[in-house]
């Protein structure tokens, strides 16, 4: 792809590097930045550089915050002792649009992948089971994707709590094997989450 300027070709190549976006659709998304007004330019660029730089991970659940708690957590209303946990914020945002889970949540930053170096070290598991251990927690949720990768992430987090006093259950598979949460529709969702099952009952299915 040729380029009549060096500034345009720089902005399609920083563009083209988010997900999903290939060169030509980031040409697109630059041009049409160009035809807009310079303030709505700035404010774009204001808007991430300002969520780049205050941008929080709550404490409690590591969800995507303004503050250092996040609303759902420092929400007294909730049951803070059902935890669902999932593998990033865009899940959060999903079993939330579903209006039907009314605990608190756990992000656990990804999955475990020996394949793409990910190992339980790199991921939020530490602060799940110390939370088990020193608060009044009575049911851990898994709802990760149903993949090799999901399952070996909640059966790891699942011998790490299994001798202490909590239920463990995981969502009804309305969701198919290897799709994500985030794709699913609300309907489904919701069903899978107030259909969960005990997690023990999935062990004996493999």
């Amino acid at each position: 792809m040729e380029f009549s300027s060096k500034l345009l070709e720089k902005a399609v190549n920083e563009m083209a590097q988010l997900p999903g976006i290939g060169k030509r659709t980031a040409l697109r998304l630059v041009l049409h930045l160009l035809k807009q007004p310079k303030e709505q330019t700035q404010f774009l660029s204001e808007a991430l550089t300002k969520m780049r730089e205050e941008i929080k991970f709550c404490k409690g659940c590591h969800n995507i915050s303004d503050k250092e708690i996040c609303e759902i957590c420092a929400n007294e209303k909730r049951n803070h002792q059902i935890i669902c946990v999932v593998e990033d914020v865009r899940d959060v945002m999903a079993i939330e649009n579903t209006g039907q889970f009314k605990g608190i949540y756990h992000v656990l930053g990804g999955k475990i992948s020996p394949i793409d170096g990910v190992g339980p070290s790199q991921l939020n598991i530490v602060s799940l089971v110390e939370k088990v251990k020193t608060q009044l927690v009575k049911e851990i949720i898994f709802a990760l994707s149903s993949t090799m990768e999901g399952d070996t992430t909640n059966f790891y987090i699942y011998r790490q709590i299994k001798e202490l006093e909590v239920k463990t259950s995981t969502i009804a598979r309305g969701i198919a094997v290897g799709d994500e949460l985030e794709y699913a529709d609300e309907i489904t969702l919701g069903r899978s989450i107030l259909n969960r099952i005990p997690f023990e009952n999935t062990m004996k299915n493999n």
